[in-house]
């Protein structure tokens, strides 16, 4: 397999995480959807990162479906709860650490593509005040029900929190303190300090698996 899409997209290291847990090889190449676009149109014409080619070349795109593939694929480790209850509240979390990331994409988008002059402030209001509800939410959840983070323990709402937080951290610390969320920092140093996160560096490198 082979996953296409740059580290610095929360999605994409999301998967390069989460395969690696589930003990999955793969290659990764690292392509922008924006600088190397006509490279990446070549592999898949919606230019979706991420983007998993399957060892028979079919493609699949959106980091939760490819996450759902991949988990089928394992034989020996799942991210997701099998009982009804874990696995509710871990959906819950999952669902805000995805609304974080989309939210906290859609600043860097609205700040990075327009002109100044063009900024929407309404709009990056209403997006702001979400992405603050989405991770003060996240840092409720982690003070009243702490998630596991180790290698053999920590499942999919630990690994999309972990990399939630890690991207608005590096892409927006002014808009989500890390002083008003204690509980998702100490979960985010224990995370990242995981092989399998520090093996996927957030920024424009590639995935190096310690054994190569």
């Amino acid at each position: 397999m082979k996953l296409i899409g740059m580290l610095d997209s929360p999605y994409v290291r999301r998967v390069a995480i989460s395969l690696q847990l589930l003990g999955l090889r793969f290659e990764h190449q690292s392509l922008s959807v924006f600088r190397a676009f006509p490279q990446f149109q070549q592999i898949n014409p919606v230019v979706k990162a991420p983007t998993l080619v399957c060892d028979d070349g079919e493609i699949l795109m959106d980091s939760t479906l490819i996450l759902e593939y991949a988990q089928a694929l394992a034989s020996s480790r799942t991210l997701m709860p099998a009982e009804p209850p874990e696995l509710q509240h871990d959906l819950r979390v999952i669902g805000l650490a995805l609304a974080a990331c989309e939210k906290a994409i859609q600043i860097v988008y609205e700040r990075s593509l327009r002109p100044p002059e063009k900024l929407h402030e309404p709009w990056l209001e209403r997006v702001t005040g979400q992405l603050l509800a989405a991770f003060g939410a996240l840092e409720e959840e982690l003070f009243k029900r702490p998630l596991a983070v180790t290698s053999a323990t920590i499942t999919q709402a630990g690994v999309t929190t972990a990399v939630a937080w890690h991207f608005a951290q590096q892409e927006l610390p002014e808009v989500v303190p890390a002083a008003n969320h204690p509980h998702l920092v100490a979960f985010s140093v224990r995370a990242e300090a995981l092989p399998q996160f520090s093996a996927a560096p957030y920024g424009d490198g590639i995935y190096r698996p310690r054994d190569g």
